[in-house]
């Protein structure tokens, strides 16, 4: 999960006035500057530390989770670039003992009870069945925070964003199982049109989901795939292939 921003806090609940500043030091850009103040300003950053999440992306997968009842006891869950694993941890708590949460990073992520990672690219073509094996058998639910860094330029990081989420998706459909969701971060801006035809062919219901715990000025949503109607390991071919 590409949401590894910490940071400290200045508590929930705060109030314009009291809102902390942060000096343009040497060697810190204007850019991260106001990175930080978000940050210091942020009451979900507060109340993930305060209440032991590893990121503020837990709550954004708990807002989903309650909107939708996404994750029940004894689900198997595979969340795609799971660093810092603040997914994962939600995911366990939901699935319980009698469920599985696997999450795979190219980064090593801290261990987690309830939780088994796997420090490899999701793009290697032995990571589908890799997983399954660790799963003890097909996935539930794929999910993925990921998000590619930022170059800065809207539309490059959209494309980069967008291309994240379609092989995301490839990778879901070896590894789900009959009737199961998919979950990934995408970007408002009309390119992501083409992954929801593609997600619509393979899943009976394809929507997009806005999280409260998403920042208001951020162009990030997710999209929410469920009922998978293939089998693992088969994927989608194009029309007229």
């Amino acid at each position: 999960m590409s949401d590894r921003r910490g940071g400290a806090s200045s508590g929930g609940g705060v109030r314009g006035e009291l809102k902390q500043r942060v000096k343009t030091g040497r060697g810190r850009t204007l850019s991260q500057k106001r990175w930080l103040e978000r940050q210091l300003n942020d009451p979900y950053v507060a109340r993930a530390k305060r209440e032991g999440y590893r990121s503020r992306a837990a709550y954004k997968l708990m807002e989903i989770d309650e909107r939708y009842a996404l994750l029940r006891p004894g689900q198997r869950i595979v969340d795609l670039g799971a660093a810092p694993g603040g997914w994962s941890q939600v995911a366990a708590r939901a699935v319980g003992p009698s469920g599985r949460v696997v999450g795979i990073d190219l980064l090593e992520i801290e261990p987690m009870a309830g939780v088994e990672f796997i420090t490899l690219d999701f793009l290697d073509p032995a990571a589908p069945a890799k997983l399954v094996s660790m799963l003890g058998g097909p996935a539930d639910l794929v999910m993925s925070d990921m998000a590619a860094n930022a170059t800065g330029h809207k539309k490059t990081d959209h494309l980069r964003i967008i291309g994240l989420a379609e092989t995301a998706a490839e990778f879901a459909r070896e590894v789900l199982g009959s009737g199961g969701a998919y979950l990934a971060k995408v970007l408002q801006g009309g390119t992501e049109g083409a992954l929801l035809t593609d997600l619509k062919r393979d899943f009976a219901t394809v929507r997009h989901v806005k999280p409260a715990a998403s920042r208001a000025d951020s162009s990030e949503l997710y999209v929410l795939a469920t009922g998978y109607r293939g089998v693992p390991g088969v994927t989608h071919a194009p029309d007229g292939d």
